[in-house]
């Protein structure tokens, strides 16, 4: 049997990227999947793609920082296919690369609401229907960059710890109507988002971007990026029932870097 029959899985910053790939993985392990983000384009070419490979999905655009948009998420999945028992929170957007006394109030807000208030939003509003479900399972995508920071993205380094923090606080609270929730902590995840940092921090460091490039490589024991997929793969298992006794978790995936 597939990892994720019989779920329904709300992915929200589904329309690249990680959030893609893993509402193509949750598909084709069996879920019913609500891709969720800003973009009406971009997500309904990954549930095309989705329904082309013989999966369910709809697409739902709306902001997940905002309490309309993450209501509106939620009660679309709810409509569409009944019930929901599965939270992804990856919708976030990284902020600027700047140094902390140019770093903008705006900048701050827009990256905190971004990251953090979107999973807050979403999951105040997945966890009634959860609890009604009677299972849950809530899946924060935060980063290493929330355990051991990263110069000059204060604002993204605060709410991806808050994400941690906050999936630590729900672990405990959501335990006794048997909803799980944990976080990934991704390192460095191959992609147009990594090429962005490392261009940006070489930018502001004054180096090479290849030499930038090179360090986070050599940063991993494996020498090498992790993948979207990794990502998607552990989070599908986090959402299984295979999964059904690890709660309040943060994990790293570093291709062996240490956390």
């Amino acid at each position: 049997m597939a990892l994720l029959t019989d779920r329904v899985a709300i992915v929200t910053g589904a329309s690249k990227g990680i959030g893609r790939v893993m509402s193509q993985l949750f598909a084709g392990e069996g879920a019913r999947v609500v891709c969720a983000a800003r973009s009406d384009a971009l997500v309904a070419e990954t549930v095309a793609l989705i329904r082309s490979a013989g999966g369910e999905a709809i697409a739902v655009v709306g902001d997940a920082s905002v309490e309309g948009g993450a209501r509106s998420i939620v009660d679309a999945g709810v409509k569409a296919f009944g019930r929901l028992d599965t939270l992804v929170n990856n919708a976030g957007d990284g902020g600027p690369t700047k140094a902390i006394q140019d770093y903008t109030t705006d900048d701050w807000f827009y990256t905190v609401n971004s990251c953090l208030t979107s999973a807050y939003m979403c999951s105040r509003f997945a966890v009634p229907a959860m609890i009604d479900a009677g299972r849950g399972a809530i899946v924060n995508i935060a980063s290493m960059a929330g355990r051991r920071g990263l110069a000059y993205r204060v604002g993204y380094c605060s709410a991806k710890a808050g994400q941690i923090g906050m999936t630590y606080g729900l672990a405990v609270e959501l335990g006794r109507h048997n909803i799980t929730v944990n976080a990934i902590a991704p390192g460095a995840v191959a992609g147009d988002r990594i090429d962005r940092v490392i261009q940006s921090q070489a930018e502001v460091r004054g180096v090479d971007v290849e030499r930038m490039r090179q360090s986070f490589v050599d940063r991993s024991p494996l020498r090498r990026m992790s993948t979207a997929e990794d990502i998607a793969a552990l989070a599908a298992f986090l959402c299984s029932d295979h999964a059904r006794n690890i709660s309040g978790q943060c994990i790293p995936v570093t291709a062996g870097e240490p956390a």
